[in-house]
């Protein structure tokens, strides 16, 4: 039976409460993105966030069209809480790592999420995403040409940042294509932090 890793453990406590409580974005700063976003996709319908926390993401691309089908997965009691509010969005309380369903997705995406994973569980991460994805991934995370460890809140081992896109491209070699690209600057995007996106369709 798989053990829980130190980072989910720690997502699932007090600290993951903490972050829930803190991290209170409005939806519509953030829908200027996923709107352009959305706009490089075809045929999108069904949407699945990983590490959804209280939903913010989720809320703005519902407020962009009512005719999305929404889930968000999240281990964290407190934010599946507040996501479970969120009208039309289903919310799977699991890490990434442990979340199972028969469903595919038009398009699956991560929001600042495997920068917390441990690396270790990259590789399993990785194929999760890739086969929850029927057609579109987008990975939106700190990006740093190798990978490196910083210090987060005085927490050891709790963000990470690499070439996550780079990898990913790499485990699924010659079945993504990279429709778009672009990097969240905090200055001009108050609701980001720095991020860089990456969005991919997958071919066969």
């Amino acid at each position: 039976m798989r053990s829980k890793t130190e980072q989910e453990l720690f997502w699932e406590g007090e600290f993951g409460n903490e972050y829930t409580t803190r991290n209170q974005i409005l939806p519509e700063q953030r829908q200027p993105f996923f709107a352009q976003v959305l706009q490089k996709t075809y045929g999108v319908r069904k949407i699945c966030e990983l590490g959804a926390n209280r939903g913010h993401n989720l809320q703005a691309i519902a407020n962009l069209s009512r005719n999305f089908e929404l889930t968000g997965v999240e281990l964290n009691q407190v934010a599946i809480a507040e996501l479970d509010k969120i009208p039309g969005v289903k919310a799977k309380q699991a890490s990434i790592q442990e979340f199972e369903t028969d469903e595919k997705f038009d398009l699956v995406f991560t929001c600042g999420v495997l920068i917390h994973i441990n690396p270790n569980d990259l590789p399993l991460v990785y194929q999760k995403i890739y086969n929850l994805s029927s057609r579109y991934i987008l990975l939106n995370e700190y990006y740093n040409a190798s990978p490196l460890e910083i210090n987060y809140r005085g927490n050891q081992e709790k963000l990470f940042k690499r070439d996550f896109a780079g990898d990913f491209l790499e485990y699924h070699q010659n079945n993504l294509l990279v429709i778009d690209y672009g990097f969240l600057w905090h200055k001009i995007h108050s609701a980001w932090d720095n991020t860089t996106w990456f969005l991919m369709e997958k071919v066969f």
